[in-house]
């Protein structure tokens, strides 16, 4: 078991930043890729941005440029850096662990989430 804590969130206006970061209870999994998924109100949960154990990053259109994923092996955290926030960013983010095979998940650990509002 795999236990991931957000924090980070809260309300700016448009164009502020703010850093998201999730502490993993743990670590030392060979092949992982953690990930930033959010959920607006009546819409679908969407990968943000994600980030594998061989540092290959991914991020979806609406981000790039914008935020930037990392992680922290020694601290077993990872992080967003969300720039330049539009409202439409507004959704609750949550952080993702996703424990690889050969050829398939494993196992899929989330977050509690934490709310993010940016004001127009």
């Amino acid at each position: 078991q795999v236990q991931l804590a957000e924090s980070g969130g809260g309300l700016v206006q448009a164009g502020e930043s703010l850093r998201l970061s999730c502490a993993a209870s743990r670590s030392g999994f060979s092949i992982n890729t953690m990930g930033w998924y959010r959920q607006a109100p009546g819409k679908q949960r969407e990968l943000v941005a994600s980030i594998t154990n061989g540092d290959t990053t991914n991020y979806a259109n609406s981000v790039k440029g914008r935020f930037t994923i990392s992680r922290d092996n020694a601290k077993n955290t990872l992080y967003l850096q969300m720039n330049s926030l539009k409202p439409e960013d507004t959704a609750v983010y949550y952080c993702n662990l996703k424990i690889m095979s050969w050829s398939s998940v494993l196992d899929d650990y989330w977050g509690q989430g934490t709310q993010v509002t940016v004001s127009s």
